[in-house]
């Protein structure tokens, strides 16, 4: 009886010590000048609190947004593409596999954890009318890990495996719509100040739940870092402590697999493995979809391989490592607290982040970077073809284990002293006489090894001496294109035709001929340019790299006249008569396209004018000190807040437009010397 009261007692300590209660009082948040919020408490969970409560101020939907599928309701609140994610939620197993790994989060985690989902269930509580369903709040933090994991399983790929498997198609090109992120890395030996550079750029969407939100949280427990994250981070994803920073890029090393599995013609739910039939797990889920009064039953199917889904052709199963961890967000949590690259890569070594490039540098001379991600060890047999879909009938094709760190591509203080990635190639990181070589490799891993615009701008921009800040700068804020196109299909034909031959198309010819290839907004040759690519990027897409053929290109150049003289009565056009940044009612000529290092990708806006929905979003630059805090820069492209109205909405887009940036600190006195607002969650101005 002792021994049952004791573990009771023990029980009662561990859910309830976990579940500790939060006092708002205790924690403050600082508003500067352009609404960034700066948390300060004592213990991390609080500052979590406090991170919680300030993001939703500004976005409390996408925060929703984030927890919806955990709790069925994405299709009651978003329709039938709300639906979807629920139905991924299910499939996918993320609230099962947060169950059976939840013994696997640390203390100190689930207390940060535990403090960020109080925080955002008490700011629902506060403001009912902001709820998006009524049965979404209170969270749980099981709950919210599980929407994590859905969350890492999406960014890996597997929505795209799911549509491809319900399209009854495989993707396995890249698309001429590229999309990207910027990150260098300076050693101090190769600036001019002798202090290590670092810029911090994910090109994410402009608004929602994937659009990076800039924060400063310093707590008594090591905390003290500013940078991005995405809806629902209880922490920074990317950005800079007091002595190291990192930034991310998307990697698209393959991750994920498709199997055809083999099925009994005598049994339509078992399919062969090593010569026996087994049966597949089957479940049925009601998927709640809003405007339709009754709810829609759906199947789920798992094999040995993972999640399994029937479309015309047969069942296949989609494997990948995304889900099969719920650690990633105390991954970044340790990562935020890192003093120094030893304890940086102690954190990433366990590799619970499944995917992601990560780009580092800090004040103590070293820069680093790594193609990061759960890489499987697959069978390199030339009879499976991994970029493809592969037999999901043999043990030969089950992989079990993933690539160790030290198996991927990496780089720690290269002599040339500077690393980059722009989503392109890791073995195009530096200079030529540094780079690895793609033949030390698994050609099985699936590592990228291309270039592409935004790669070959930062090689012909990187001077072989020193760089100073300022021309650091102009890198990222370059708008230009490289001498060689490197888009996935070749559309040089574009520039090759003779305007007495389409002398209906002559101007938009002429246009192209004589542009300096540069996205400036006052730009004709961007105009046609931009329709051109969107065009192509529509025609072409996935599939083999392809070389626009003549007949192609007038093609292109007869729907862009058509777009222009249909929306706009004429063809003297720029980049900014059509493309625009928006924000609620305003809207602003805009710069940019895919793959410029300044990007842009567009969506239809109002009268054949495009608008931007994607880009740089944050941007930040850092000089690590030796003896003192980094000095930090930034901008946002819109403002720290997500909602009409609110001062903090709009008023960083002249910033942006400018390309110029905003001055941040870790400093707490400089933070409250630049203080226009100091409050505690819930609570009055202080």
């Amino acid at each position: 009886m002792k021994y049952t009261l004791a573990l009771l007692f023990f029980a009662f300590l561990f859910f309830y010590g976990n579940a500790q209660s939060i006092d708002p009082k205790k924690i403050e948040i600082v508003r500067d000048s352009f609404g960034v919020p700066h948390i300060f408490a004592k213990t991390d969970a609080e500052v979590a609190y406090g991170l919680a409560w300030a993001h939703a101020e500004d976005d409390f939907n996408s925060i929703q947004d984030v927890v919806l599928p955990a709790k069925g309701l994405m299709g009651k609140v978003q329709g039938k593409a709300g639906a979807a994610a629920d139905y991924a939620f299910a499939l996918f197993r993320c609230m099962e596999i947060t169950e059976e790994k939840w013994h696997t989060l640390s203390p100190a985690f689930l207390k940060l954890i535990n403090g960020y989902v109080q925080g955002i269930n008490d700011y629902a509580k506060a403001h009912p009318k902001e709820v998006l369903h009524k049965n979404i709040f209170p969270v749980t933090a099981k709950e919210y890990i599980a929407s994590s994991v859905l969350a890492l399983t999406a960014f890996n790929g597997a929505d795209k495996a799911l549509m491809a498997i319900f399209n009854n198609t495989v993707e396995t090109d890249p698309e001429l719509n590229k999309k990207g992120s910027n990150a260098i890395a300076v050693h101090p030996n190769k600036t001019n100040t002798g202090e290590a550079f670092l810029l911090i750029n994910a090109h994410q969407p402009n608004t929602g739940s994937q659009a990076f939100y800039e924060a400063h949280i310093n707590s008594e427990e090591g905390l003290n870092i500013h940078g991005g994250l995405l809806a629902g981070g209880p922490c920074i994803l990317h950005g800079v402590n007091e002595h190291l920073g990192w930034a991310h890029t998307v990697n698209y090393v393959d991750r994920v697999d498709v199997f055809q599995l083999e099925m009994n013609p005598a049994n339509s739910k078992q399919y062969k493995f090593d010569g026996e039939w087994i049966k597949l797990e089957e479940k049925t889920i009601t998927l709640h979809i809003k405007g339709i009064p009754i709810g829609v039953k759906r199947k789920l199917y798992w094999s040995k391989y993972g999640a399994t889904m029937k479309n015309k052709q047969g069942f296949f199963s989609i494997r990948l490592g995304a889900n099969m961890d719920i650690r990633v967000l105390e991954q970044w949590y340790n990562m935020d607290k890192a003093k120094n690259f030893t304890e940086f890569y102690a954190a990433i070594k366990d590799q619970h982040l499944s995917m992601f490039n990560i780009t580092y540098a800090d004040k103590y001379d070293t820069i680093f970077y790594i193609n990061n991600g759960l890489v499987p060890v697959r069978n390199t047999s030339p009879q499976y073809n991994w970029k493809s879909t592969v037999p999901g009938n043999t043990s030969k094709t089950l992989w079990t284990e993933f690539r160790k760190m030290n198996e991927h591509p990496q780089y720690l203080n290269p002599t040339n002293c500077y690393v980059f990635n722009t989503n392109h190639s890791s073995f195009y990181a530096t200079d030529e006489a540094n780079n690895l070589k793609a033949e030390q490799f698994p050609v099985a891993d699936g590592w990228e090894t291309w270039h592409n615009n935004r790669s070959m701008r930062v090689v012909e921009q990187m001077p072989a001496a020193q760089l100073d800040y300022e021309r650091f700068k102009k890198i990222k804020f370059d708008k230009q294109l490289p001498a060689t196109l490197h888009y996935p299909h070749n559309i040089d034909t574009l520039f090759l035709l003779n305007e007495s031959a389409y002398p209906q198309y002559a101007s938009l010819i002429n246009n192209l001929k004589s542009w300096d290839k540069q996205g400036t907004a006052d730009s004709k040759g961007a105009g046609v340019f931009l329709l051109s690519y969107l065009y192509l990027a529509k025609k072409l897409g996935y599939g083999p790299a392809h070389t626009l053929t003549q007949p192609e290109a007038e093609e292109t150049l007869a729907y862009v006249h058509s777009y222009m003289i249909s929306h706009f009565k004429t063809t003297d056009l720029t980049l900014g008569d059509i493309q625009k940044l928006v924000r609620g009612d305003k809207e602003w000529p805009l710069w940019g396209f895919p793959d410029l290092l300044s990007p842009q990708w567009t969506g239809n806006y109002k009268e054949g004018k495009l608008k931007s929905v994607g880009g740089d979003g944050l941007i930040m630059f850092v000089r690590f000190q030796k003896n003192a805090l980094p000095l930090i820069e930034s901008v946002n492209m819109y403002g720290a807040s997500a909602k009409p109205g609110n001062k903090h909405f709009d008023d960083q887009v002249e910033l942006y437009l400018q390309q110029k940036t905003k001055r941040m600190t870790l400093k707490k006195e400089e933070v409250y010397k630049m203080a226009e607002r100091v409050y505690w969650p819930g609570g009055i101005m202080l």
